[in-house]
């Protein structure tokens, strides 16, 4: 007589049925592949960053990752699904500055090979903990192929790639208009600014004729930037300055003639109409400077100080320059009026550091 106890658990006894059954697949090498005269079928899994855990979105993408692969496999297909994990270098690096300030320590005092030792710690714990979230998941992918961005195959892959494009003129090096975050050091795409409302100012200041006699009235949110000024701008319908098209202001503080140009990109409700061009720290700017050939001046720096093209501001960091501006402009009575403003600042989605826009 049969004794065998045929109960079912009234749970699904994830612990035991997964782990048993995953660790049976992969040491039989179910995952894995090699060429043969199949139709082959392949995906490259989107890399996790190596910043931390994996979120629902993962579970979400590598299960639909894993329907395809595991149905192209019954269909005959010769299936390989090859992981990896991704360095993310500027948030991994923010994740292991984190830790440093715990200890009291910074990426300046460790010093640059000691740092590096520690973002590959970092990988090394955060991108194990990635491969075995993955693997409790129950994904089909091939592991004796698993890659890391930063792996000294893929980078001369993508350097040969970058070559082969410019030798055939597919791509090219140009200047452009970037968001650049002066605490991170590193560009960030649009996605990567966060644009949040808050309380300004706009400065309302006189850009005088060459004879003294009267002048243009510009509205800035920024006049940290006049320095880089090349010209003032105003809209070609905008019937209070059809008679100063053409002409020339005197750049205050800098003391330099910059022309008046008309362009449909500013906007006749905006301050008084006339705009002041900055075409090297404004993405508009830039825009309208390669409209007029306008000249690109520097005046901030990556760090978010104010470079040699400042003249005697020259070092200030950004916000005690436009003080220091503000004040010699009330002495030399061009700050017609500062008026409260609500204006979008965009600031870093990793640091929180408002972007200076550099080209």
């Amino acid at each position: 007589m049969d004794t065998t106890d045929h109960t079912i658990d009234k749970a699904y006894s994830y612990r035991d049925i997964e782990r048993k059954w995953y660790a049976y697949w992969k040491e039989n090498g179910l995952f894995h592949s090699e060429p043969d005269r199949r139709t082959p079928y392949s995906i490259v899994i989107p890399p996790p960053n190596i910043t931390g855990a994996l979120h629902m979105g993962h579970a979400l993408n590598n299960t639909l990752q894993d329907i395809l692969v595991r149905y192209k496999k019954m269909q005959g297909f010769n299936v390989v699904w090859i992981p990896g994990t991704d360095h993310a270098g500027i948030a991994a690096q923010n994740v292991v500055e984190r830790q440093l300030a715990q200890e009291g320590l910074s990426r300046f005092k460790l010093g640059r090979e000691k740092f590096v030792e520690r973002v590959w710690e970092w990988k090394k714990k955060s991108g194990d903990a990635i491969v075995h979230q993955l693997m409790r998941l129950g994904v089909a992918c091939d592991w004796t192929r698993q890659r890391f961005t930063m792996d000294e195959g893929l980078s001369a892959a993508v350097k040969e790639v970058f070559v082969r494009l410019y030798n055939e003129g597919l791509i090219y090096r140009g200047e452009y208009m970037i968001n650049w975050c002066p605490r991170c050091l590193t560009a960030l795409s649009d996605l990567e600014v966060e644009h949040r409302d808050e309380d300004g100012k706009l400065y309302f200041i006189l850009y005088p004729y060459p004879d003294l006699k009267g002048g243009i009235t510009v509205a800035t949110t920024r006049p940290e930037t006049m320095l880089g000024d090349t010209a003032v701008a105003v809209h070609p319908d905008d019937q209070r300055y059809r008679e100063a098209i053409g002409k020339t202001v005197v750049l205050p503080i800098a003391d330099r003639q910059i022309p008046i140009v008309s362009d449909p990109a500013v906007k006749v409700d905006f301050g008084t109409g006339a705009v002041k061009i900055t075409p090297s720290h404004d993405f508009n700017d830039f825009e309208i400077s390669k409209r007029h050939s306008l000249a690109l001046i520097q005046v901030i720096e990556r760090s978010g100080r104010m470079t040699a093209g400042a003249g005697k501001y020259q070092g200030m960091d950004r916000y005690r320059a436009r003080e220091a501006i503000v004040e010699r402009l009330q002495k030399l009575g061009l700050l017609v009026r500062v008026e409260d403003y609500r204006l979008s600042a965009g600031r870093c989605y990793r640091c929180s550091t408002v972007t200076e826009p550099m080209v």
